[in-house]
């Protein structure tokens, strides 16, 4: 069965893999990236994103989006802009399933707290933690650890990575180094992700109250939208005024960012995957368009991700994790047998503290109030 019949020459070919760690025979009626996406699905790793959360706690309403639906709706808008340029679709939705997998509790101030905590053991970085749980965490097969994915899968995951790191990933951290370029797979799924974020980011500011539609107004690229759906719908109910002022949003940057990929592609004509990695960034917003993203993710920033009733959560989520993470490292009789390791030397410490990063980076929000309740509470014996 020929998976890569449509894609175009500079595309992320399945036949032409750089193939797996562990040599395993061929998939039978699935693409190399298809099985990938497959082993992410079935991990335990992305079924704990459903109570990790996005902004808001998970504990704090149903309906805002967590990691889970994050990585789904990056997974969706990925595979329509892949489509439309004749990307592998199937390498796309892997890499945006699969993205978050490393992530901590909390959010962003869960890894910022973690990095702080693992800064004398080699530091935290949640997308090389997300490869550590594809490359060895995971426990789903006999012949070896981690889920054994495609040199492609793994290279769109690491998105940002140290150069101290890189050193040690081989080939995979080659590109941080010589400062080449992943598949234009992997440089989508990026924009992807920004696109998903910035959008369902307003929609779950506005739905929590800590934003009003005034405040959004201001932002211009959803002020145009905002007087779009308002010529096109007058007096359509708020709730359904929003959602179709998101859906023109997002209509907009995907096709500015098709438009402004393909002129730059067509520019540098690529004839294969090597001449890509080679080339300039090649999956680009216009200028214009990407002042306008700026600007919102800038007035998101100050106005939702700084908001004091966020900030309150993140001071309350910061204490849980130091104070997890220190008395694991105290006291590492009190994690579980799996991440305890004998020894007292320099080595034997390091290892431990990356157990530690392990494990309080696999929790979900709940687990992680659970756990410190567990410890630190007094109702707990």
């Amino acid at each position: 069965m020929d998976f890569d019949a449509r894609l175009a020459p500079y595309a992320a070919h399945s036949s032409k893999s750089r193939g797996r760690t562990h040599i395993e025979p061929p998939a039978g009626s699935r693409s190399e990236f298809q099985r990938d996406r497959d082993r992410i699905i079935h991990s335990t790793a992305f079924r704990r994103l459903e109570y990790k959360t996005q902004v808001f706690l998970n504990h704090e309403g149903d309906l805002f989006r967590t990691r889970l639906t994050h990585s789904i709706e990056v997974a969706q808008i990925g595979r329509t802009l892949a489509r439309s340029l004749q990307l592998n679709e199937d390498l796309v939705e892997a890499t945006a399933l699969a993205h978050d997998l490393g992530h901590t509790p909390f959010g962003h101030v869960g890894q910022d707290v973690l990095n702080e905590c693992m800064k004398d053991y080699g530091g935290f970085e949640h997308n090389l933690q997300s490869l550590r749980v594809v490359d060895e965490l995971e426990e789903h097969y006999g012949a070896f650890d981690g889920l054994n994915l495609t040199f492609e899968t793994r290279e769109g995951i690491l998105k940002h990575c140290s150069l101290t790191n890189a050193r040690q990933l081989g080939e995979l951290g080659r590109r941080f180094m010589d400062r080449s370029q992943p598949s234009l797979e992997a440089q989508l799924t990026n924009l992807a992700d920004e696109i998903a974020y910035n959008n369902h980011d307003i929609d779950d500011g506005l739905r929590s109250g800590l934003l009003t539609m005034a405040q959004m107004e201001e932002v211009e690229l959803f002020a145009r939208h905002r007087r779009m759906v308002e010529t096109q719908y007058p007096g359509l109910p708020g709730r359904r005024a929003l959602y179709e002022t998101i859906r023109l949003m997002i209509t907009a940057m995907t096709a500015d960012l098709v438009e402004t990929s393909r002129a730059l592609i067509a520019e540098a004509a690529p004839q294969g995957i090597d001449d890509v990695r080679a080339a300039p960034p090649l999956i680009r917003f216009s200028p214009e368009m990407r002042a306008e993203t700026t600007a919102l993710k800038r007035f998101l920033y100050a106005n939702l991700y700084r908001h004091f009733q966020v900030n309150r959560m993140r001071v309350k989520a910061s204490r849980i994790v130091r104070e997890l993470f220190e008395a694991f490292l105290q006291d590492p009789v009190l994690l579980p047998n799996d991440y305890q390791v004998e020894g007292e030397s320099e080595e034997m410490r390091m290892l431990q503290a990356r157990k530690i990063a392990d494990y309080i980076a696999g929790m979900t929000d709940r687990y992680a109030i659970r756990e410190h309740r567990r410890i630190f509470s007094l109702d707990h014996f």
